[in-house]
């Protein structure tokens, strides 16, 4: 859908949802005795860890930051509406605030999957730089102001793993007819191995891949991969994560619902979002090895690196899906070159200070 047909769409989309959405607003004043009410919707399983209980945090952090002058009520995936549906949710003012990730909007703003996560591109300390001090969510803020939303970081997975397959990968050919759940830019990048990408929810995982529904699907790492028993579903794990390098997960806000309120409490959501990014990743981190330590030792999992082959393949066809998106939108080009310029700068410190540093310590 084009974005004047999607703006069109959701303006009226915003008429019909307006006895929802108006209460929540219209009580929005500059009184310290005014209580807010906010709903967030996520596209996580209610409760999940550390991405449900990150969105959970950001509203619990909102809500005691305030001192209950908002209170954020969250629903999961499905409560309230369907987990692919939180833009138009938070855009029409249905709900005041979502959790997510943006290449879930991929069908209404391609170049939107640029602050998310690029293949074989910049991991989760990159890529906070980027948006924070490249550039990055400015241009962020831009890609998303026709739609009355506004972004922010809040939460990232770090590197992921390559996924759960139900077939092994021993060389390119492998690729070709896969049915694999994988979103954004790595399911263009793995349609053009020859497989086939399946965009689903997080809720219908463990189902798809245990019925055969899908031969493979990658989620994040051992720790959330875990929790959802795909070790039951599924007999090879493999890594690296070339798709999500270090996936940024976006907290979006109903502008209006955000503007009307007093600076203070601008300045809690805005900080609670960036309190979020920054505890999400340091718990993977933490958790990750536990986790997969579990998997190999209690429940015997056969975990794999994928072929050299397979990943310059993969990184091949990723240069050309990443340029060609650029290419054709001009809104694309401007995101991917202050991307790529930032990706460079840091690449050249990160050699001979991370890179150097984890191969000699």
């Amino acid at each position: 859908m084009k974005r004047r047909d999607f703006i069109k769409q959701a303006s009226v989309g915003a008429v019909v949802s307006s006895a929802a959405a108006a209460p929540a607003i219209a009580t929005t004043t500059k009184s310290a005795d005014t209580k807010i009410k906010w709903k967030m919707v996520t596209t996580w399983p209610k409760n999940f860890p550390v991405l449900g209980t990150g969105a959970n945090q950001l509203a619990e952090l909102i809500t005691e930051m305030s001192d209950g002058r908002i209170e954020v009520k969250v629903y999961g995936a499905g409560e309230l509406i369907p987990a692919f549906e939180v833009f138009d949710a938070v855009s029409r003012g249905t709900a005041q605030i979502g959790h997510g990730s943006a290449y879930y909007w991929k069908g209404k703003i391609e170049e939107a999957q640029f602050f998310s996560t690029v293949p074989f591109g910049m991991n989760s300390q990159e890529m906070t730089s980027w948006l924070y001090y490249g550039g990055g969510m400015e241009l962020w803020k831009e890609t998303y102001e026709p739609f009355g939303v506004i972004p922010a970081a809040a939460g990232n997975t770090t590197v992921q793993m390559a996924g759960w397959f139900n077939k092994e990968i021993n060389n390119v050919n492998d690729l070709k007819g896969l049915k694999m759940r994988i979103p954004g830019l790595g399911g263009e990048v793995l349609k053009r191995a020859g497989g086939t990408p399946v965009n689903l929810p997080g809720g219908e995982l463990f189902t798809s891949l245990k019925t055969g529904a899908i031969d493979a699907t990658e989620w994040v790492g051992p720790y959330n991969d875990l929790a959802f028993g795909l070790y039951k579903a599924a007999k090879y794990y493999y890594y690296p994560g070339w798709h999500e390098p270090g996936t940024t997960l976006e907290a979006i806000i109903n502008k209006e619902a955000f503007e009307v309120l007093p600076g203070d409490l601008k300045s809690i959501v805005e900080n609670a979002c960036k309190i979020v990014n920054q505890n999400m990743s340091l718990e993977f981190t933490a958790k990750n090895n536990t986790a997969l330590d579990t998997l190999v030792n209690k429940h015997n999992v056969d975990v794999r690196r994928l072929p050299d082959d397979v990943l310059n393949k993969l990184k091949e066809l990723s240069h050309d899906v990443v340029s060609e998106l650029a290419e054709k939108n001009k809104a694309a080009q401007k995101i991917y070159d202050s991307y790529n310029k930032f990706y460079k700068q840091v690449s050249a410190w990160h050699e001979i200070s991370e890179k150097i540093y984890y191969n000699v310590r």
